[in-house]
């Protein structure tokens, strides 16, 4: 790794610690953390910074690779690739089909079918032993989603975006940005794939990341990590209204 990628790597565990991502699921037992990866540029960061942060948080490592049998041959090829990736570097892969969590592909699936399967996948990691499953997310996933919801209509709630922990699920790299990402791959000597279908426009957020995220860009070079600061400050603004509401609430049913 050069420096400027230590530099990056340093920042995930700077935000992991002040987010508290890794922390003990129980006392005195380690926490068992499953990458979630595609075999892309961000997932198999993920995959490389988690590796290097292992020593410092002390988890065990596992990771986990959904073939959601949408794309026939490509997606056969990411899997392959991400078990041939988890053999050299030494991580134990559980893959996953459809099948194995007792879904069918439906006629015309979409990435809503998509992600239930993800989350049903999960399920099943979750109950067989793992604390926490770490997602790919980054800063520029975080303003995405921001404008999708503001276009798509939001509050102050949906407006906080993508957090960096949800219940058992952690975004480790939303300190990072995509650029950040390829870019610890490259230092790492590390490859990934690319699925086809983010390079068409079928789906609204790929129109987003093809067209108005780069228009914003072109106007504020900085256009994503204002969007992914906004995001935060949303988010501590919706905790303090739910806080002060339930301590609101509290003195009414103590005053009944």
């Amino acid at each position: 790794m050069n420096d400027e990628t230590s530099k990056l790597i340093a920042k995930v565990e700077r935000f992991a610690r002040q987010e508290q991502l890794f922390a003990p699921a129980e006392p005195g037992r380690a926490l068992h953390l499953c990458a979630a990866v595609s075999g892309g540029a961000d997932s198999m960061a993920l995959l490389r910074v988690l590796l290097e942060l292992r020593e410092a948080f002390g988890y065990p490592l596992t990771a986990c690779h959904v073939n959601h049998g949408l794309r026939g041959e490509t997606a056969d090829r990411d899997e392959a690739f991400v078990r041939a990736e988890c053999a050299r570097l030494g991580v134990p892969l559980t893959v996953f089909r459809p099948a194995d969590v007792g879904m069918a592909v439906p006629p015309h699936a979409g990435e809503d079918w998509a992600r239930k399967l993800r989350y049903a996948c999960f399920a099943q990691l979750l109950a067989g032993g793992i604390d926490c499953i770490a997602t790919a997310h980054t800063a520029t996933d975080q303003a995405e989603t921001l404008l999708f919801r503001l276009a798509r209509g939001t509050g102050l709630h949906g407006a906080a975006g993508i957090r960096p922990r949800r219940g058992c699920y952690v975004r480790p790299l939303l300190c990072l940005n995509r650029a950040d990402t390829e870019a610890v791959c490259r230092a790492a000597g590390q490859t990934w794939v690319t699925d086809e279908t983010n390079e068409t426009d079928a789906y609204a957020r790929n129109r987003l990341r093809r067209a108005a995220l780069p228009a914003l860009q072109s106007t504020n070079e900085a256009a994503v990590e204002n969007l992914a600061r906004f995001c935060e400050k949303a988010a501590q603004a919706d905790a303090y209204f739910a806080q002060k509401a339930e301590a609101l609430l509290m003195d009414a049913r103590l005053s009944d």
